[in-house]
């Protein structure tokens, strides 16, 4: 007979049973200050008439020197947390995209992780600029459904203020500050994440980007702040959001007419409509909010998830399609089935919002003696080496 580790059905039975990737949590923060097209027109030469009409944009977030990415992304993660009803300390991941991180390490995820007290999560940053969001979310739905992990935290936040040229009319008046995030749990019921795409064109690095201090030639560009080719990234966004989507959509087994809605990057109202009208997709089925917050990266989609969420526009077993398009040159598309299963839904956990205040000043009360025990470590270091240094003789 042969071994029992050889049989195919004895294999089978060892297997993890199928995973599905569901939202059950959303929330989304965005700075307090509004810049508005008439206030641009005092710092650079426009006017409201022209960015209208050429982006749809009316006004945009701007962080404050109290705000940063992780700062909005935090708040976010809590609100997220909040809808999800759980604690910290039940996320196995976090994951945050942004282009505009406090500092190229640590990561924001970290930070992030620190202050809410999710001791049992890896954290970690994702860079694919305005792509960066589905590209987050796919990777945790992957982690999952593969059962890796039970849960996730998805971040897109950015302050993109802070990279701009604000002489840069090309740049400038298209984009604000702000964060959103989602909760990802694991079901045995199906639905949730349905398919991805994930792509990149290298050749277009050029078109839109940040220089560092490692970029080999500025070419006439200014350190850490943007700029764009904005007709070829225009080009290209009108291209790939529609066969992006045609592919996710197939890939899910689903046809167009069976989208609800379509949640995509918000960079410019004209490139939804050169979308909406190439899929033959009415605007009515597109999620636009680019008129208030202008284009917020990697933030914008969960921003319009949150947004459309309180409008009402999404019910159960609605299917919808994210999409992102940016930097990179970098573009993703994602089918995903709304609905959090019953088994994940906890509207009544015990204290569950006490409990979650409680992590928090435990996590800030924690990392604040951390901080402190290494400074005294660092001191009393200084201190015996001082006196272990023989004195010159004469």
């Amino acid at each position: 007979m042969a071994p029992e580790t050889n049989n195919p059905e004895r294999r089978r039975s060892n297997r993890p049973p199928a995973q599905y990737a569901h939202v059950i949590g959303w929330g989304m923060a965005v700075p307090d200050t509004i810049l508005t097209n008439d206030d641009l027109a005092a710092i650079v030469e426009t006017n409201d008439e022209w960015i209208r009409t050429r982006t749809g944009i009316r006004e945009r977030r701007i962080a404050s020197d109290r705000d940063s990415a992780a700062t909005l992304g935090h708040r976010a993660a809590q609100r997220a947390l909040e809808v999800a009803n759980l604690l910290p300390t039940d996320i196995d991941m976090i994951i945050v995209a942004t282009s505009t991180p406090e500092h190229i390490f640590p990561s924001t995820a970290s930070l992030i992780q620190d202050w809410l007290g999710a001791s049992n999560a890896g954290a970690f940053d994702l860079s694919a600029a305005c792509s960066g969001f589905v590209y987050a979310v796919s990777l945790a739905a992957q982690s999952i459904m593969a059962g890796g992990i039970k849960s996730a935290l998805v971040i897109g936040s950015e302050t993109m203020s802070r990279v701009l040229d604000w002489q840069d009319r090309s740049t400038c008046i298209l984009f604000g500050d702000g964060a959103g995030a989602i909760v990802l749990g694991a079901s045995d019921e199906e639905g949730g994440i349905m398919s991805s795409v994930l792509r990149s064109d290298g050749a277009g690095h050029d078109l839109l980007a940040i220089p560092t201090n490692n970029t080999r030639n500025l070419n006439g560009h200014k350190l850490g702040k943007m700029y764009m080719h904005g007709g070829e990234v225009f080009k290209f966004a009108t291209r790939v959001v529609d066969e992006s989507i045609r592919q996710t959509v197939e890939k899910a087994g689903l046809q167009l007419s069976d989208i609800n809605l379509v949640i995509p990057h918000q960079a410019n109202h004209r490139i939804l409509q050169t979308a909406a009208k190439k899929l033959n997709i009415g605007m009515d089925r597109f999620v636009s909010n680019v008129e208030r917050y202008g284009n917020t990266s990697a933030a914008s989609i969960p921003i319009a998830l949150c947004e459309a969420l309180e409008q009402g526009r999404i019910k159960d077993g609605d299917h919808l399609v994210m999409v992102g398009f940016g930097g990179g040159l970098s573009w993703a598309a994602m089918c995903l089935k709304w609905g959090v299963p019953e088994t994940l839904f906890q509207p009544s956990a015990p204290f569950g919002r006490q409990r979650r205040q409680a992590t928090y000043v435990l996590a800030n009360l924690r990392s604040r003696i951390n901080r402190l025990r290494r400074r005294v470590n660092r001191w009393l270091e200084l201190l015996f080496s001082t006196k272990k240094t023989p004195t010159n003789s004469r």
